[in-house]
């Protein structure tokens, strides 16, 4: 999570081109400011961030859903005409002409996307909280502590996601809730009927590859009939043309939706879920949100999806330094403190020598060098005026429905002026460093 802010925040500050391919709904809001959409082959460029895409996307899918039906009635009307008349003499020449207009008719494709297999979690027994307490615990391995005085609790409407660095204890963490790790010292106290459904990404190498999905789901559930093991892996969004596939010709994302289907079979009270989104692409990261806030058991996540914590978690806890604590800020404030931290000026090496002074520069260059800071203001200026002009235009939704040409040629516009806004941008950049070096 921290390396992805950081990442969004370099991009977002980044003055040349990058081309960025990823599922990361957050990264893709705020680190870029277009999107190019490979469907059907072909390429259309978007301005903005994802969700400016996605809704622009889905108001053109309606468009053209509606414009595909328009035109399937005219056809049958023009087909219907045809068929009662092209042999009666006295309208066969009408028939003939509305058999042309047939031909030359060019289908219009309705392109409606396959759906994404929903995720659902079976709804646990309720169970008298607290579902989970940690008194004085420890935990680590090969006795050296990685968590110290660990003092939480747990109840089923909880929805947690663990905040940290790598190599903090997230995963320790996880580890003593889940029970497959036991504290060094202190309690860890569980109501005695729990159950606990366990994620993690690493497992996808302890499925076992000839085998398929349903042969995975049937060992744990032997005597459950096949139909309703495959409605179980259907549930957890494996379908029917996957049930019998073998492991070994999965995608990442398939593999992933398998393990969470067994990791909730039992109907657990608890689901602990370590970087689940690893091979989920967008559509299936939302329909795991929507599984999520459905289930009504407790929640435990780590995960680097900035989007998937801010539509899922209500209590945030920081694992730092060997300890846990709550953290009562957001996300954003999460954010904002991480790029504090990570703007802090670095403290100079004590032994490293000092560096030579420069040069003065004359009156006459400073002013030669300010007059150009402020030729390139007045060049950016008027590129991001543009900018925003364009960006108005193509955010009104009647452009798509009236003049989807003119649409595209803004769309293109838009990506030359982004272009010669990056190089205004760098020449801008590198005269307020000559300036300031100069001062």
């Amino acid at each position: 999570l921290e390396g992805t802010v950081w990442l969004e925040n370099y991009l977002a500050r980044y003055p040349y081109t990058a081309l960025v391919i990823s599922h990361d709904r957050g990264l893709l809001n705020r680190a870029v400011n277009g999107i190019l959409h490979l469907t059907d082959r072909k390429l259309t460029t978007y301005s903005g961030g994802y969700d400016t895409f996605d809704r622009v996307r889905r108001e053109k899918l309606a468009l053209a859903s509606a414009a595909a039906k328009k035109q399937e009635t005219q056809r049958a009307h023009l087909q219907s005409f045809v068929d009662r008349f092209r042999y009666k003499a006295s309208k066969a020449r009408q028939a003939q002409s509305r058999l042309k207009m047939l031909e030359r008719m060019e289908p219009i494709a309705a392109h409606m996307e396959g759906a994404v297999s929903p995720i659902a979690f079976p709804d646990p027994q309720e169970l008298p909280p607290p579902l989970m307490t940690f008194e004085g615990a420890q935990g680590g391995y090969d006795e050296k502590p990685v968590l110290s005085r660990l003092n939480l609790r747990i109840d089923q409407d909880d929805r947690i996601a663990l905040l940290g660095a790598n190599g903090q204890g997230k995963s320790t963490l996880a580890k003593l809730i889940a029970g497959r790790l036991a504290p060094m010292s202190g309690a860890r106290k569980a109501t005695g009927k729990i159950k606990i459904g366990y994620f993690a990404q690493h497992q996808t190498d302890e499925l076992v590859p000839n085998e398929t999905p349903i042969d995975h789901i049937r060992r744990e559930r032997p005597e459950t009939p096949p139909a309703k093991l495959r409605a179980m892996l259907a549930a957890g969004g494996t379908g029917a043309d996957i049930a019998e596939t073998p492991v070994k010709n999965l995608s990442g994302g398939q593999k992933a939706r398998l393990l969470m289907t067994l990791c909730a079979l039992e109907a657990p009270h608890m689901i602990i879920l370590d970087e689940p989104t690893n091979h989920l692409d967008i559509e299936s990261r939302d329909a795991l949100v929507e599984g999520l806030n459905a289930y009504k058991g407790a929640v435990i996540l780590i995960t680097h999806d900035t989007w998937l914590i801010e539509l899922v978690a209500d209590r945030l806890w920081l694992v730092k330094d060997g300890r846990v604590e709550p953290y009562e800020g957001d996300m954003a404030t999460y954010r904002a403190l991480l790029l504090s931290a990570e703007g802090r000026p670095a403290r100079r090496d004590p032994d490293k020598p000092k560096a030579k002074p420069k040069p003065k520069t004359s009156q006459k260059d400073k002013a030669t060098l300010r007059a150009e800071v402020r030729a390139c203001e007045a060049r950016l200026d008027k590129i991001l005026a543009w900018l925003q002009e364009i960006d108005e235009r193509l955010a009104d939704p009647d452009l798509y429905r009236q003049d989807l040409g003119t649409a595209e040629k803004l769309q293109r516009k838009r990506a030359e002026i982004m272009a010669a806004q990056a190089k205004a941008e760098a020449m801008w950049m590198a005269a307020e460093e000559a300036l300031e070096a100069a001062s």
